[in-house]
């Protein structure tokens, strides 16, 4: 029994850390901004209660639909970019390649930058004017292209943020790989499953668990990362980049939001309440669709 509790204390004092910063960033903010949800409250003076006002206002607003289309479309992007690349490059590393932990430290080095100090630095590569990437377009004889314009932007933050993922669901996928034995592998062979078949029959199936896993971080991850574009476009040109949690931000610190010019944190905390209920609605027909998925495996 002491052996045990002793057991016991010791994992509730590794995941002490994590529940008191999950607290204290996550749950309080939403708890504090859940009552302004039926206030008009700009930040400062008194808070006057509106009722189910900001929800009306919120389903008129362009700008808040057109940040739900865009974030789809940017995770969307992401996700289906990220993913396979990271997978990829996991059995890739995890063979016999000579140099392979040299390799896996550069792949998972974007991980650890900062999102902002990356944006800026894709910033200077990408200006359409005399960007480093434009540049050596023009050396070569081909026209410049305007990476950030509304045709474009989308695109270049999509790519950009693929980049920085990508080494940490390479890991993730490492570990799965190295944990399906290696008999498996051996005995497919013989039977003839190698290659493709082994990868399809063998490492899909076996990877299931870690693949979900990594698959819900992923798609949870870009629905609400907008640091990159914040930095990179900020929700420009002409809102083409503008996704659910930069309005957000806008709302609650920033200026302009197509509407208002003064923050609007009664309506931002509603309009956050809305979008936490969108990623909470595709995560659950995620679950919903793996849950069937696990059942043919």
């Amino acid at each position: 029994m002491s052996r045990n509790r002793k057991r016991n204390v010791e994992s509730y004092l590794f995941i002490t850390p994590s529940v008191v910063l999950i607290a204290a960033l996550g749950i309080y903010p939403m708890l504090w901004a859940l009552p302004y949800m039926f206030t008009d409250y700009k930040g400062y003076g008194k808070a006057r209660f509106v009722g189910f006002d900001n929800f009306v206002r919120l389903v008129q607003d362009e700008y808040m639909w057109d940040a739900i289309w865009n974030t789809m479309i940017y995770a969307s992007g992401k996700v289906l970019l990220t993913i396979p690349v990271a997978l990829a490059l996991a059995i890739l590393l995890n063979g016999k390649l000579r140099g392979r932990n040299l390799l896996r430290g550069i792949y998972f080095m974007p991980t650890i930058f900062s999102t902002a100090v990356m944006a800026v630095v894709f910033y200077i590569i990408f200006n359409s004017y005399n960007g480093l990437l434009n540049q050596i377009l023009g050396q070569i004889g081909l026209s410049p292209v305007q990476w950030l314009s509304a045709k474009y932007a989308m695109l270049t933050s999509i790519l950009i943020a693929s980049w920085g993922g990508i080494g940490n669901y390479m890991l993730l996928f490492l570990a799965g790989l190295q944990g399906i034995p290696k008999d498996v592998y051996e005995s497919a062979a013989i039977d003839g499953a190698s290659g493709f078949k082994g990868f399809w029959y063998i490492t899909v199936p076996m990877m299931g668990p870690v693949l979900n896993i990594i698959m819900i971080i992923a798609i949870m991850t870009a629905l609400d990362s907008y640091e990159a574009i914040m930095v990179l476009t900020g929700g420009g040109p002409a809102g083409s980049t503008e996704v659910m949690y930069l309005y957000v931000f806008k709302l609650f610190f920033q200026v302009s939001t197509g509407e208002s010019m003064v923050p609007d944190m009664g309506y931002g905390a509603s309009v956050a309440f809305f979008m936490a209920l969108i990623v909470g609605f595709v995560t659950a027909i995620y679950f919903f669709l793996t849950r069937k998925m696990n059942n043919i495996y």
